[in-house]
């Protein structure tokens, strides 16, 4: 492993000791370090040997028939607990923030971030590639029967603006820089760009599977319909409209997502999401790298396909490679501009813990003239 770098030097994935004195006794962690050949093998085995026995093709139709309802009762259980605002973003992907001085930018990525895994880490299991937080009491999740008098008037005229594109108004029709977020859940992305980006001519769409999160979005007293769309969207459904027409985002946000859908249906989804980038728009990504420990934690039996996996409450996770990656994004006619690696050890003293995660972050830019 390699021996972490001054306290004080930052780079994008350097290696970098969290010196926090509040945090220190409990939790170190360092960035981009370096695996062993011993340590590679050791996870390569671990692989080997979880994937050994793969799910009956049943039960595997029955997860993909079930996988919104798992993703439903994922938000229903967690509601906007689960995961931390991830102000980090704006360090890694500064196109969130196109208006932000560098020196706004606070403290690294890898200093947010680590403090987002170890709370969740801390506040409940780390298991099955979620760390999971204590379940709710049932008045706490009856969500959809306390929605504002409006809602259903809000619906309606969601689904009027998804199915009527033809004629330029949509919303965020007049925005000068639009984003969407796939994959939002409940907003713990969406809200610290519309926080911190003040652009005027700023508008946030993002879109979900799950109702329910879209629910937790809308229902969020930080959401502005000036400024932000959330709308149901089921990306392996090639029929299901999206509300802007295509090459009209500057920005595509996939945070931990694509990782969540059928391999098989990953190129088609990449390739869709590509059309709605304007020349010169970036689809941005951040999601699980081969060998990250949620992968070798699964036991036997709960692999679908290789390196594909079924969670204990139904979710499901693929790891990747970097060039699995590169191949879904440059088929869909991107350019590359970042594929990295981070490769990070989280030290938790008080249990005596050490975590190795793998994450792949990646930066795919449309080709500003046609290619040939």
């Amino acid at each position: 492993m390699a021996a972490p770098s001054e306290a004080g030097e930052r780079r994008p994935f350097g290696r970098r000791l969290l010196t926090d004195p509040a945090r220190l006794f409990q939790h170190n962690a360092w960035d981009n370090v370096e695996w062993s050949e011993e340590q590679e093998a050791s996870a390569k085995s671990k692989v080997q040997e979880n994937s050994s026995q793969l799910l009956p093709q049943e039960k595997q139709e029955e997860y993909e028939m079930n996988a919104k309802k798992y993703w439903d009762d994922f938000y229903k259980i967690h509601e906007n607990g689960f995961f931390k605002d991830r102000h980090w973003l704006f360090t890694e992907f500064p196109e969130l923030a196109p208006n932000r001085n560098s020196s706004q930018n606070g403290d690294s990525l890898h200093e947010f971030s680590n403090i987002e895994e170890s709370n969740n880490e801390g506040l409940g299991r780390c298991e099955d590639g979620h760390c999971s937080l204590e379940t709710r009491t049932e008045s706490q999740l009856n969500l959809t029967e306390s929605l504002p008098g409006g809602r259903i008037e809000e619906l309606a005229a969601q689904k009027d603006s998804e199915l009527s594109q033809s004629g330029g108004d949509y919303p965020g029709s007049a925005a000068s820089y639009r984003i969407l977020e796939v994959g939002c859940g409940a907003g713990n992305t969406v809200f610290p760009i519309l926080q911190t980006n003040n652009d005027p001519g700023l508008f946030v769409y993002c879109c979900d599977f799950s109702t329910t999160a879209v629910d937790l979005v809308q229902n969020n007293a930080e959401y502005d319909t000036s400024r932000c769309f959330a709308f149901v969207h089921d990306l392996c459904n090639d029929q299901s409209p999206f509300p802007m027409p295509e090459e009209s985002l500057d920005i595509v946000i996939l945070i931990f997502v694509l990782s969540a859908i059928l391999p098989e249906k990953m190129q088609c989804i990449v390739t869709r999401l590509s059309r709605l980038l304007k020349p010169g728009g970036m689809i941005l990504l951040r999601d699980y790298g081969r060998y990250d420990l949620a992968q070798l934690r699964f036991k036997k039996g709960q692999c679908l396909s290789d390196n594909f996996y079924v969670r204990g409450d139904g979710t499901r996770v693929y790891f990747f490679t970097q060039d699995e990656l590169d191949h879904l994004f440059t088929t869909a006619g991107l350019e590359k501009i970042q594929n990295l690696v981070d490769r990070r050890l989280q030290v938790n003293r008080g249990k005596q813990m050490t975590m190795y995660r793998v994450w792949i972050q990646c930066k795919y830019c449309k080709p500003t003239a046609p290619q040939p």
